[in-house]
């Protein structure tokens, strides 16, 4: 149980980081040491819940001093920080500015914001994360996938991997479609493919007689415009994850979450969360991997140069290449002109790329809803019960960061151990990404998944949409949260509305 494995935090704080070789610290903050008595004091505010007849302690505020009033409208997930300063507000509206970015081919007589494509998914961050939330699956085939992709990889071999590593898993680009399929295309280019789902419907019963059907997605990347995929490709669909809290996420002490880390469940609660590390492109190191669905990402920025380069296909510090995830096998691609031309290095520059990290890293939390209400906190008590918050840890506290002070030392409720976990065969992509194996994915945070309807105007989740509700996205737990999965099935219709309730109120 989490409360068991952070019996080791004061000691974990004390001792050096390591995974093998690679030490694991954050050197992309600027941090200041805990002392032990405030270890002390973090273990005692975070351990595990006893009486659930009342909130406990701060609850309400979902990200500490950072939370924001609750919005019951679209924009719910686009407010500052609550603690940020005015000074700094400018910088978060340049940053959203430039995230809402319509991005258009080159040459263009708007020199800042061209360099689209050739190959991309959207024209903007904000078309995959429509107002900062949760993308969707294309509703019907006339729709588009602009918030939905195809990862690509092929298998490599162990000599591919990365020495300083334990346990990385070797895979390669497609030499044909790089790492990422991208749908659209500029005239004149053909846009490497065509989403097609096709969805089984799977009858689930529940223990009261209700029935559930869960809808079981095949994946195909229909129309290739540069012939076959490699025979040995392997795919994995993504959904656009919320953008709320990141910053937050980012703040929690590596220490911390190797503390929750538990590879040979020596506690024997069934629960094995394994640590992600992944190369860092900017540090030239191996560091904890923290963001998308696999924590392929060590950083925020890291993540935002990423998309920048895979889904739009805009140059930037860390990925230079002008014509984005075009491969040597695109010749019109690499041929095109691109916006870094002139007097421009890369198509957003270091001061641009900064800016839509502190925008993404400054996205608040809303506070909780209902959170005293009865039913809420009987549905607690199952969450807690029936051992989701073994994955699914609610509250850490994060660094003390100098330099961001909306971030720095704050109680957060994001109920996630930001660690890796076999899913089961249900939820399998059978793709590896870093040391994660096609069967693992990082918990997912929950905070704000009770807005979704709200900001994004459905109710998909998983990482790749195919749940209608909080409850068929349950029903399709597996592996490690086999157990937990097994108990909703079992429980009472009264306890279930009541765990449905609870976290609708996160």
């Amino acid at each position: 149980m989490p409360h068991l494995r952070r019996a080791l935090l004061p000691a974990l704080l004390a001792a050096p980081l390591t995974a093998g070789p690679a030490p694991l610290d954050d050197i992309h903050l600027q941090t200041l040491p805990r002392t032990e008595a405030e270890a002390a004091r973090i273990a005692s505010v975070l351990a595990s819940p006893q009486d659930f007849t009342a909130p406990q302690p701060f609850e309400e505020l979902s990200a500490g001093a950072a939370t924001v009033r609750p919005r019951l409208n679209a924009d719910a997930f686009s407010q500052p920080s609550g603690n940020m300063s005015f000074e700094r507000e400018l910088d978060f509206k340049v940053g959203n500015g430039l995230f809402r970015k319509l991005w258009v081919s080159s040459p263009a007589s708007t020199l800042a914001s061209d360099g689209l494509g050739p190959l991309y998914n959207a024209r903007s961050c904000q078309r995959c994360h429509l107002k900062d939330g949760r993308g969707h699956t294309p509703e019907g085939p006339e729709d588009s996938a602009v918030s939905m992709f195809l990862r690509i990889s092929i298998p490599g071999d162990p000599e591919d991997g990365i020495e300083e590593i334990e346990g990385y898993l070797a895979s390669l680009p497609d030499p044909t479609y790089g790492t990422q399929l991208q749908d659209l295309a500029l005239p004149g280019h053909a846009a490497e493919y065509r989403l097609r789902i096709d969805y089984e419907e799977i009858p689930v019963t529940l223990a009261d007689g209700e029935t559930v059907s869960l809808r079981k997605p095949t994946y195909t990347a229909a129309d290739p415009g540069y012939g076959p995929l490699h025979p040995d490709a392997m795919l994995s669909p993504r959904i656009a994850s919320p953008m709320i809290g990141l910053g937050l996420l980012e703040a929690i002490p590596a220490a911390d979450i190797l503390a929750l880390a538990d590879p040979e469940d020596s506690d024997g609660d069934g629960i094995s969360g394994r640590v992600q590390i992944v190369w860092s492109k900017e540090f030239d190191r191996p560091m904890l991997g923290r963001f998308g669905w696999k924590a392929g990402n060590p950083t925020i920025r890291e993540q935002t140069a990423a998309a920048f380069a895979g889904d739009i296909g805009i140059s930037n510090p860390l990925h230079a290449a002008g014509s984005g995830e075009c491969t040597d096998l695109q010749a019109d691609c690499l041929a095109a002109i691109h916006g870094d031309g002139d007097d421009r290095v890369y198509e957003i520059d270091a001061e641009g790329l900064n800016l839509v990290t502190f925008y993404s890293q400054n996205l608040g939390v809303p506070a909780r809803r209902g959170y005293k209400n009865p039913q809420v906190l009987r549905g607690k008590e199952v969450f807690h019960t029936i051992g989701c918050a073994s994955c699914h840890v609610p509250a850490h506290v994060t660094h003390r960061l100098p330099t961001q002070p909306e971030q720095s030392f704050q109680l957060i409720w994001p109920y996630t151990d930001m660690l890796l976990h076999d899913m089961g065969e249900g939820l399998a992509d059978h793709r590896p990404e870093a040391r994660a194996t096609g069967r693992e994915w990082r918990t997912p945070p929950l905070w704000g998944i009770g807005l979704t309807q709200t900001v994004s105007g459905h109710t998909q989740f998983l990482h790749d949409g195919r749940a209608r509700s909080l409850l068929e996205a349950i029903l399709w737990h597996g592996g490690e949260a086999q157990a937990a999965r097994d108990a909703v099935v079992d429980l009472s219709t009264e306890d279930r509305a009541a765990l449905i309730r609870f976290l609708e109120s996160l």
